[in-house]
């Protein structure tokens, strides 16, 4: 939602920081190296457990994924495969932060729902996109990736600063994480009904005979 409502105004926002990376590195390169950092924080996490330091550090990795569209414009390397592999790379860092909050909180079966919501959520507009044109900002749904990524930074530093004080088996992390799954699931849902809209007031296609 986040993204889909206010992308015109985020985005500038992005080029100052992005301007030193732009005169070393291509769009694509920065894509990947968002990839290594969330990965390398992910891993950290398994190591060290401490929410609060996952959270700080998750949040700067994510930040900096973000500079690629940024570079990718300073540049003039916007490109279609550029857009495609942004969106791969995406969802491997879900995977990637899903899974260490799951390995490290033992909530493996939230995790999965979170990140099958997450998916899915990814692949219903995609889908559409195979069946007619679809305008990028005119999905502004209610959980997509930047309020998944909030969240799961705000639920860590929730288990940092209150996890031990609360009555919650295990923390504030699996609960969370069942609560993003629900979202998630919800939002893949809106973009299906949405989908269905779109599809429905298409001309018919002609049925062989």
């Amino acid at each position: 939602m986040i993204d889909g409502l206010f992308k015109k105004y985020i985005d500038p926002l992005w080029e100052m920081p992005a301007k030193p990376l732009a005169r070393l590195f291509t769009a694509n390169q920065v894509t990947f190296i968002g990839l290594a950092l969330v990965t390398a924080v992910s891993l950290a996490y398994v190591w060290h457990g401490s929410a609060f330091w996952y959270a700080v550090t998750l949040a700067v990795a994510f930040s900096a994924d973000s500079l690629d569209g940024a570079v990718a414009r300073l540049r003039g390397e916007r490109s279609a495969f550029g857009g495609y592999l942004d969106a791969v790379v995406d969802r491997y860092q879900e995977l990637a932060a899903l899974a260490a909050l799951a390995y490290v909180n033992d909530a493996w079966s939230a995790a999965f729902f979170a990140l099958s919501g997450s998916f899915l959520t990814s692949y219903l507009k995609s889908r559409v996109a195979m069946e007619t044109a679809v305008d990028n900002n005119a999905w502004p749904d209610l959980f997509e990736r930047q309020e998944r990524i909030f969240f799961i930074c705000l639920a860590l530093l929730c288990q940092s600063l209150f996890g031990g004080s609360l009555a919650v088996t295990g923390g504030v992390i699996p609960p969370a994480l069942w609560l993003l799954a629900v979202l998630t699931h919800a939002t893949a849902l809106q973009r299906f009904l949405r989908a269905r809209k779109i599809l429905k007031a298409l001309p018919r296609k002609d049925q062989p005979s």
